[in-house]
């Protein structure tokens, strides 16, 4: 389990067969054999670590296949994240480090006001779990939902995300990898199961029929 909240901006230095290594640009603590880290907010297995500070992982062709890092060209930055310990604070949100979705950046510019707003397309699977104020991570990052638009949603970047994160370098085009709020997950399991089924079908389209009465009625308030 993971907060969302990186610890340090790695390079993607090579990838070969299903392992990829990663170079952080502060090295990691003590990294352990076997343990759990986020890159790009994907969770992969920690197999070896160099003297150079240099991380090497395991992927299966299927997190390849549904995420952005098999597509990365090598010298891409990707986020870093090492999970979370009990009694650690959880500075963002629950984040499992299970994508959801990859897509597209569509634009990333400088508000009026003085902030950044990266808007970013909404997969239709994705689309009931995105909502105003709510959170999502994006490359792994937790940010809040400023805006939903019909097959897009915006975020803002606070200066410490824009510095500290790989999301910076994000371009028009370039993929992201996209994980939807966890507990909205259970919600929309849970309204599909009392209603035998019928809630699947509107999680598949991009509008929602979720309310404060079935929320209540499922039993979550």
């Amino acid at each position: 389990m993971f907060t969302g909240l990186v610890e340090s901006v790695g390079k993607l230095v090579g990838r070969s067969g299903e392992h990829i290594r990663v170079r952080p640009a502060r090295r990691f603590e003590s990294p352990q054999f076997g343990e759990s880290v986020a890159v790009n907010g994907c969770c992969l297995t920690l197999e070896r670590d160099f003297p150079d500070g240099t991380l090497e992982f395991f992927t299966l062709a299927e997190t390849l296949d549904r995420t952005n890092l098999g597509r990365l060209p090598i010298g891409s930055l990707v986020n870093l994240e090492r999970a979370l310990r009990l009694g650690d604070r959880l500075g963002g949100h629950l984040v499992s480090g299970h994508i959801d979705s990859v897509a597209a950046v569509l634009s990333f510019t400088r508000c009026a006001d003085g902030d950044f707003e990266l808007v970013v397309e909404l997969p239709e699977l994705l689309a009931p779990e995105v909502v105003e104020k709510g959170s999502i991570a994006i490359d792994g990052v937790s940010l809040t939902v400023v805006r939903v638009e019909k097959g897009s949603f915006a975020v803002r970047l606070i200066p410490v995300t824009r510095a500290e994160t790989a999301l910076a370098g994000r371009t028009p085009g370039t993929l992201v990898n996209l994980e939807g709020d966890l507990i909205g997950k259970y919600v929309l399991r849970q309204l599909a199961l009392r209603d035998g089924g019928a809630a699947g079908e509107t999680e598949r389209r991009s509008g929602s029929s979720i309310s404060m009465e079935t929320l209540r009625q499922a039993g979550f308030l």
